[in-house]
């Protein structure tokens, strides 16, 4: 009797265990021309990825040989970001439960030269309300408010629209609040409920506004690089992680200008190099370059002995408001 009690429950665990399948996915970024680039495979819709196997060492050993194989490029620094587990999150016609593991993957300019497996593309294609570089930009007021109002307004019941409209507001900085670009994303499972992006699916409600122009992915990628964003824009602020991005040496001014690129936000030039300064986070090489157009710009590198001499906390990087 026992026997029979026993061989039943081993059976259903095992067709549990069949159903249950571990992704490995990469956000891979690097920076090109003052411009944030993720690493992309397909129709630049689809982060590199791949199933852990038994025969990977760990889970960043397999993410590390999924990611070369599918685009000849090794990666650097890596750390877990998130890991992704929702029962629908994949599509209602998926048999197995997927959880999938993401990395966050910082590469430098020079190794991240074009290969015909894969290809880069800035984040702002699939975040065009992100990038405030140049103020606030026209997709923000001219096509989300009003798509977003109609969408708050589109429910009988008065607490409800109250709500909505004030979870837009926070996310996007309306109403004269403060744009905050760490919300990365909270504004994107944002327009993702309201039905303005692709990634929305066949069950969007044909009654929503159109959809917001942004490159779109595959399954919950671009969730993921939302979510990639928003650890990277946040830890820049208290990580030297910055130069994981940065060539062995480079001037203030590219330095600058990488942090304005992730950021989506400029920096007061005074501010920023005071921070530098006083965090002695670089020293100079001795030499210069006359490739900046004007005098010639001194040369830096990181100074690597930070790592070990304190860990870098509580530093705020100068961000232009208004």
């Amino acid at each position: 009797m026992d026997d029979q009690a026993k061989g039943p429950r081993k059976d259903r665990a095992a067709v549990k265990a069949d159903e249950v399948k571990v992704d490995l996915i990469a956000f891979v970024v690097a920076v090109n021309d003052s411009e944030p680039c993720v690493l992309t495979i397909g129709q630049a819709d689809t982060l590199p990825s791949g199933p852990f196997a038994l025969e990977h060492r760990s889970l960043q050993s397999g993410l590390r040989g999924w990611v070369e194989q599918q685009t000849g490029h090794p990666l650097g620094y890596i750390e877990q970001l998130y890991t992704f587990a929702d029962r629908d999150r994949i599509g209602a016609e998926r048999q197995q439960r997927v959880i999938s593991i993401s990395y966050l993957a910082l590469t430098r300019k020079e190794q991240a030269a074009g290969s015909p497996k894969c290809g880069w593309q800035s984040w702002y294609e699939y975040f065009p309300w992100e990038d405030h570089r140049s103020g606030t930009p026209p997709v923000v007021l001219d096509v989300l408010r009003p798509r977003l109002i109609e969408w708050a307004d589109g429910v009988s019941d008065a607490a409800t629209r109250r709500e909505r409209w004030q979870r837009a507001t926070i996310a996007f900085g309306f109403d004269d609040r403060l744009w905050n670009e760490e919300l990365t994303l909270q504004r994107y499972e944002l327009v993702y409920e309201a039905g303005l992006v692709q990634e929305a699916g066949s069950g969007r409600d044909a009654t929503l506004p159109p959809l917001v122009p942004s490159k779109s992915m595959v399954a919950d990628h671009r969730r993921i690089v939302a979510t990639g964003i928003a650890r990277l824009r946040s830890k820049i602020k208290y990580r030297p992680v910055v130069f994981e991005l940065m060539p062995p040496v480079f001037t203030l001014l590219q330095l600058q200008r990488t942090v304005e690129a992730l950021a989506g936000r400029l920096v007061r030039k005074p501010n920023f190099r005071r921070l530098i300064e006083q965090q002695e986070l670089v020293e100079e090489t001795g030499e210069a370059t006359a490739e900046t157009g004007g005098r010639p710009a001194k040369l830096y590198r990181f100074r690597h002995a930070v790592l070990d001499e304190r860990v870098i906390a509580g530093t705020k990087l100068p961000l232009a408001r208004g």
